[in-house]
């Protein structure tokens, strides 16, 4: 069959790398892909959000299946789009999306369908937001309630820094009309993990446990990023934990979008504190994370596709994936300044004497190809991942890699999975 990825990132590299590799695969496209994209499927410069184009693609090619990596486009409705067309989708309808497009909108369900969360408050108004934030225990959350790609969180240790919080979000609107409203949510103690379940219906299947690394310094210091690093398994998620996460959190929310009339089919990605208390939800999204997307494909020995056209068709009681048992990371590398301003257009090399490293794969996040160049194009520029029959050996491997790129313009974390080897 003709497939359709629709992204231009690492998780959108990773999907098609799989994806080419299956016998169900006839002709594979990405919109608009990226340099690394190049080697595995048929780049079409569209614009993501460009859904009258990428609909009008679909159809002239004869897709039949389109797999929507990015939140954006399944916010804005390219799902329902696609499926209007007569053309087979993984991702959420824009309804359904609301679950990662509106944090009031995730929140609201958990409240009515108790589903354990932070408490919260949402403010439309910064006055009114920094009176709260003035009243409230700390340290405390900070959230644009709308799309930021993994940055608009802000963890405050103190009034001043919450004020900041809500100034740049809602004064500043540095995330645009995403900042029109704030949440304020108490803070969470424990260890953070992502979760991720397919989804169609009422059908629900868990994926393999990962743990991802949302800052973007050593030791887990800096700015919030979209993610540095990640590795799959965590030992934070046993059998035992997966059930609870599945029993409190995945199948009431499915539930209770059911209810409310809302079908969800795709992915659905949980970030969850394990307190205490058990797991609480962070938030939701409503597409495969990245990196944690790489990490999780690498580990997967069943064929993506049928993964992914299983969960389209609505027969996840069919599906019985495989994974491989060894362990996998992800480190990002990324333009230095990143997750603020940085500067596009440097020349990336190595790239060649890293991937014949065993047992690693390149995955490219914001690339570009210029006269038989690589240069860097955005914040997270590369993932390195690799397998290897433990995480010591999963991420000797991944780091060797790194040290093999020249790329004096970029930077990456020298400890992803410090946690899980901490507890070996």
């Amino acid at each position: 069959m003709n497939i359709l990825v629709v992204g231009s990132g690492g998780r959108e590299h990773a999907l098609c790398h799989f994806i080419a590799k299956s016998p169900m695969c006839t002709k594979l496209f990405c919109a608009p892909g990226n340099a690394g994209i190049l080697d595995t499927a048929i780049c079409v410069k569209i614009n993501i959000l460009d859904i009258h184009k990428l609909v009008s693609f679909a159809l002239s090619e004869k897709v039949e299946l389109v797999v929507i990596g990015p939140e954006a486009p399944l916010v804005a409705g390219l799902t329902d789009s696609m499926i209007k067309a007569g053309i087979q989708v993984f991702g959420p309808t824009k309804k359904a999306a609301q679950i990662e497009g509106s944090k009031a909108f995730m929140k609201g369900l958990c409240s009515k369908y108790g589903i354990p969360s932070a408490a919260y408050k949402l403010f439309q108004d910064p006055n009114s937001a920094k009176e709260f934030a003035k009243l409230t225990s700390i340290p405390i959350v900070v959230k644009a309630n709308g799309l930021a790609a993994g940055k608009g969180v802000f963890i405050c240790e103190n009034v001043s820094e919450a004020f900041d919080a809500i100034d740049y979000i809602m004064i500043d609107r540095v995330f645009g009309e995403s900042g029109s409203e704030v949440i304020i949510e108490e803070f969470l103690e424990g260890e953070e993990v992502s979760f991720f379940a397919l989804v169609s219906g009422n059908d629900t299947l868990p994926l393999v446990s990962v743990q991802d690394h949302k800052k973007a310094l050593d030791g887990d210091n800096g700015p919030n990023t979209g993610g540095m690093g990640a590795y799959s398994p965590t030992s934070v998620v046993n059998n035992q934990m997966e059930n609870l996460i599945m029993e409190k959190v995945i199948r009431p929310t499915v539930n209770g979008m059911v209810r409310e009339n809302i079908a969800y089919c795709g992915v659905l990605f949980a970030g969850l504190m394990i307190t205490d208390r058990g797991p609480q939800l962070i938030e939701y999204n409503c597409r495969f994370g990245d990196p944690e997307c790489q990490t999780l494909m690498a580990r997967l020995i069943s064929d993506p596709v049928e993964m992914l056209l299983a969960t389209a068709q609505g027969r996840l009681q069919e599906l019985k994936n495989i994974w491989s048992d060894e362990t996998a990371i992800t480190v990002i590398l990324a333009t230095k300044g990143y997750p603020g301003s940085y500067t596009r257009g440097s020349e990336i090399k190595g790239l060649v004497s890293a991937s014949r490293i065993p047992g690693v794969t390149i995955f490219h996040s914001g690339t570009c190809l210029e006269k038989d160049k690589i240069l860097a194009d955005g914040g997270r520029v590369l993932g390195v991942t690799a397998t290897a029959k433990d995480l010591f050996l999963a991420q000797s491997l991944a780091y060797q890699a790194a040290k093999n790129i020249s790329w004096p313009e970029g930077f990456y974390r020298k400890d992803i999975g410090w946690r899980e080897l901490a507890r070996k």
